[in-house]
Order: C-alpha cells, then sequence, then structure tokens
C-alpha cells in the first residue's frame, strides 16, 4: 500500500491515460487530483446544477486537470484517446467549464446563466468580446440563446470589467450573417 505522507511515494498524473476521479478527499492518492464529490460542489455552487444530475456519470482525469464525464462503466486506469465528454479544467486558479459539458448540462442551470440575443448572440457565437449589463457574479457564465421559445445554452463567457468574453473555441466559432 502506498504511503499517503510521503510525496516520493504518492502516485502521478499520467497524460496519456485516463484515472477515474476519486470519491472523496480521503480516496485521493494523487496529490492535486479532483475528486467527484468537488466537481459536484463546484456545478452545483457555481451553476445551480443539482448533483443528481451526473448520477449516472462517472468522472475522469486525462493530463493535468482536463476532466473528461462518461456513462457507462470502465476499468480505471485506461489508456485510449477519448473517453465521453470533455467536462472541466481543473488544477489551475479557476477551473473552467468546457463548451461541451454546458452546452449538454448547462440547461440545468438555475444561476450564473445569460441569455444574449440578436447582435449580442451573433458576436459571441463568432468569438467576439463584447461589453454587456450583467448583474451577476464575475467569473464564467452559461451562455443561452432562445431557440423555440426555450433558453438554449450555447457556450461559455466569462464575465469581467463589464465585458462578455466569448471563450467558443475557434474551431467552433460560427458567423451568424446572412448569405
Amino acid at each position: 500500500m502506498t504511503d499517503k505522507s510521503d510525496p516520493a511515494d504518492a502516485p502521478t498524473n499520467d497524460g496519456q491515460r485516463f484515472d477515474r476521479l476519486p470519491e472523496t478527499a480521503d480516496d485521493r492518492t494523487v496529490p492535486g487530483r479532483a475528486t467527484r464529490a468537488e466537481v459536484l460542489e463546484w456545478w452545483e455552487g457555481r451553476f445551480g446544477i443539482p448533483p443528481s444530475t451526473f448520477d449516472e456519470h462517472s468522472f475522469w482525469e486525462k493530463g493535468a486537470g482536463k476532466i473528461w464525464a462518461y456513462s457507462g462503466e470502465a476499468p480505471s486506469p485506461i489508456e485510449i484517446e477519448g473517453l465521453g465528454l470533455a467536462f472541466l479544467r481543473t488544477r489551475q486558479e479557476h477551473w473552467k467549464p468546457t463548451t461541451n459539458a454546458v452546452q449538454r448540462f448547462g440547461g440545468e442551470a438555475t444561476k450564473n446563466v445569460i441569455q444574449v440575443e440578436g447582435e449580442t448572440a451573433t458576436r459571441f457565437l463568432a468569438g467576439e468580446d463584447q461589453e454587456v449589463d450583467w448583474d451577476g457574479d464575475w467569473g464564467y457564465l452559461v451562455v443561452t440563446h432562445e431557440y423555440a421559445g426555450e433558453p438554449e445554452p450555447i457556450g461559455v463567457g466569462l464575465y469581467l470589467y463589464d465585458e462578455l468574453r466569448s471563450v467558443v473555441p475557434k474551431g467552433r466559432q460560427e458567423s451568424l450573417d446572412p448569405l
């Protein structure tokens, strides 16, 4: 058994494989690795998404802080290229949700959600930063747009200093200008 108190003996993160997140801090063997409990607490605290939303998903780390969500079972560790859905970036000062995660689970969010329409939505999807009025928390937001009369998550925004910064990945940015 590994002595968790001696850092030299602690297991390390292997960027070539997926390791399932431990349930709690008491189960952690890799220093700095997020736990399932911390991930669920973060989504609930930041966006109001209930932990039960993720009951059918396991969480995995590949690389330093790249968390993936997987609906199914797999052995841990597992050496494959992808497992489920890129979900969250940890091991940095502020955790960052991925666009995929927000589009998949952001509809459950009850806080830190901003709805954009018209030119604001067009510019956001094109990857442009812009000034917007927002009286909520600074930080990462679920950005929604109305489709068929319902708000639909379209991406992740970063709100700082009265500016909504688009963090839509370059490869997923869209031009909504008419042809």
